[in-house]
């Protein structure tokens, strides 16, 4: 990601119109009621899995990521080895392609995107299911050498794990509650909603940060899904239109981040984010206890917002083509931004787990697991128990 700047701002100002129409349609149809307390209070943050140091999730990422490399190779094979052990709803599809960079000549470098979805079991793939796009990046910098990327993006990437396996055993109830009572497949507003998690590749530039040297994996992704028709026209038309809302992390893992709302068309979504975290804190279920909430701009009025400039980051390719985006990316960046120490030493594990809770209980909201999520403990903490004991293995 780069800094605020005016690159691609006529195309912003253009799409963010089309994102306001397209926000407006999600919301009449998709209802959104908040966790009860009781739910909140279920909300695993898996401060065990996510620890830095002994972690089963983050610390095999915290490795040199350059794609083409092993190390890059091993991340995927985590990645997609977590979710095939763990969690088999879910499917998994590698969306492969190949680009020369400034750095490397001639030579074509791979990059591989780890798509990761799951949809109510009644569902086809027949264009009726709108989603949820929870999104971070794998790759590392290709200079410095050696450069791990700790925040950027390792411990997003951990996080997005940790949603999956903090909403699956509510998701399966639900809709095995609904199959049972004969309420799946008939297009009520709460039926057909799915999740999908992507694992984002060649988000760096290998040189200088440009349009066509950096967000590899995400331009050439945005590019193939934009092209995709279903082969039974639903409700979308391509799964770029099938996602409902872009959740793009990014910068995560620093103490006392400060995450603006920077997109009018989605500060609906970004203000029940940020009311999570008040309840949350509230209740006594966060373990930071920061000056100033980590989203803090619920109350933003529209002229506040920014009317050109942005940060470019792996939205822009979907962002360009009408993709409604939230993007929780720290402003001002972590001191350690670019530099080598982005490491395992300078994480604060109680924001990561803050974070894995915020955007877990959010997810909840949006697939509307309310009761679901109140059936999960004690007999869930045991089962994540169990599940960070086999990893470890």
């Amino acid at each position: 990601m780069r800094p605020r700047t005016p690159t691609f701002a006529a195309w912003r100002l253009f799409f963010s119109g089309l994102g306001v129409i397209h926000a407006l349609l999600v919301r009449s149809t998709l209802a959104y009621v908040d966790l009860p307390d009781s739910a909140l209070r279920k909300v695993p943050g898996g401060a065990s899995a996510l620890h830095p140091g002994t972690g089963s999730l983050l610390p095999p990422i915290l490795v040199p990521r350059v794609p083409g490399t092993p190390g890059s190779v091993a991340v995927q094979h985590h990645l997609a080895g977590f979710f095939a052990r763990e969690l088999p709803h879910w499917h998994l599809d590698w969306h492969n392609s190949t680009s020369r960079t400034p750095a490397t000549g001639a030579t074509d470098i791979p990059f591989a995107n780890l798509v990761v979805t799951r949809d109510p079991p009644w569902a086809h793939g027949n264009g009726d299911v709108g989603r949820l796009a929870l999104v971070a990046h794998y790759d590392s910098l290709y200079k410095p050498e050696g450069f791990i990327g700790a925040t950027d993006s390792a411990v997003s990437c951990a996080i997005l794990m940790q949603v999956a396996r903090g909403i699956d055993d509510a998701l399966t109830k639900k809709w095995e509650a609904m199959e049972e009572s004969g309420d799946a497949g008939l297009g009520l507003d709460d039926d057909e909603k799915g999740i999908q998690i992507m694992f984002l590749d060649g988000e760096e530039a290998w040189v200088t940060w440009s349009d066509t040297d950096s967000l590899y994996g995400a331009r050439s992704l945005a590019e193939k899904w934009e092209a995709e028709t279903y082969p039974v026209k639903g409700t979308y038309e391509t799964p770029l239109e099938a996602i409902n809302l872009f959740v793009l992390l990014d910068l995560l893992g620093a103490a006392d981040p400060h995450v603006p709302s920077y997109f009018p068309n989605t500060h609906w979504a970004y203000q029940n984010m940020a009311k999570i975290e008040t309840r949350m804190r509230e209740l006594g279920l966060l373990a930071t206890k920061p000056k100033h909430p980590f989203l803090p701009e619920g109350a933003k009025t529209a002229d506040r917002f920014r009317s050109t400039g942005y940060i470019a980051d792996d939205h822009v390719p979907f962002m360009i083509r009408g993709v409604p985006i939230l993007h929780l990316i720290p402003t001002p960046f972590p001191p350690t931004w670019h530099t080598m120490d982005d490491d395992a030493e300078h994480l604060d594990p109680e924001a990561i787990t803050d974070w894995a809770k915020i955007i877990t209980a959010f997810a909840a909201e949006w697939l509307e697991l309310d009761e679901f999520m109140s059936q999960m403990s004690p007999e869930h903490e045991r089962k994540e128990e169990e599940i960070r004991d086999r990893s470890e293995l």
